[in-house]
């Protein structure tokens, strides 16, 4: 537990730090990605280095027998797709921001309230969403995602709406669904352990997390069929 409580006292200190140079890269888009991703790079080496957590990618395989896997109704030519994680801790967040080009995240507008790093996340392209206005939220919240797509960048989303312990799954929200189905866009579900070593609370444990993102589905696949894809390799 020591380490833990050492690790967070630094961490708090790193997120202090990086405070005025987020700041300055207000000014650009492009300026505070790269800090962000810069940012998120020294979580993970923080992790390693003090309590001692790693982490591994696994991607499925894109070729059968040698033959490469060809376009069907679960993959786009231009190769856009909405990936579907699960989220356990700030851990998959920091490995997905810097292995994923040109992220973006749906996230509760009241974290882009937070000073610096929340003006910073809204500037970097973060879409903000009000849970509280229904249906008239998600048609705006899907042109403003789509705008993006269009422009480049890759929605991540976790579709259970919060951080889960290992071994509790809860239901996923049907948002992720209306956003495939409307964009038509494929998912591309990840799970992930890293809950078992960085957990929302309590103590840090050493060892390897992994990521599993899984062959990509179709966007008319079900709530059920997309948590089944999640959580096949997850805690």
């Amino acid at each position: 537990m020591f380490r833990t409580i050492i690790f967070k006292i630094i961490l708090f200190l790193y997120f202090a730090a990086w405070s005025p140079l987020l700041l300055i890269g207000l000014v650009s888009k492009k300026l505070t990605s790269k800090l962000i991703i810069l940012d998120a790079m020294g979580v993970l080496f923080l992790a390693r280095v003090i309590c001692g957590i790693k982490y591994k990618i696994f991607y499925p395989p894109v070729e059968e027998n040698g033959i490469p896997v060809t376009p069907n109704d679960n993959i786009r030519y231009d190769g856009k797709a909405i990936i579907a994680s699960k989220h356990m801790s700030i851990l998959e967040v920091a490995i997905l921001v810097t292995n994923i080009q040109n992220p973006f995240f749906i996230l509760k507008r009241e974290l882009l309230w937070i000073p610096i790093y929340g003006w910073a996340f809204w500037r970097m392209g973060m879409q903000p969403v009000n849970r509280e206005r229904g249906a008239t939220n998600m048609k705006k919240l899907t042109a403003e995602v789509a705008n993006k797509i269009m422009n480049g960048q890759t929605l991540i989303i976790f579709p259970e709406g919060t951080r889960v312990k290992p071994g509790h799954p809860v239901p996923l929200r049907r948002g992720l669904m209306f956003l495939a189905q409307t964009l038509k866009l494929p998912i591309i579900p990840v799970g992930t352990d890293a809950g078992i070593y960085w957990p929302k609370r309590g103590r840090m444990k050493s060892g390897t997390a992994t990521m599993h993102f899984e062959p990509i589905i179709a966007s008319t696949s079900s709530l059920e069929e997309i948590g089944a894809a999640i959580n096949r390799h997850s805690a």
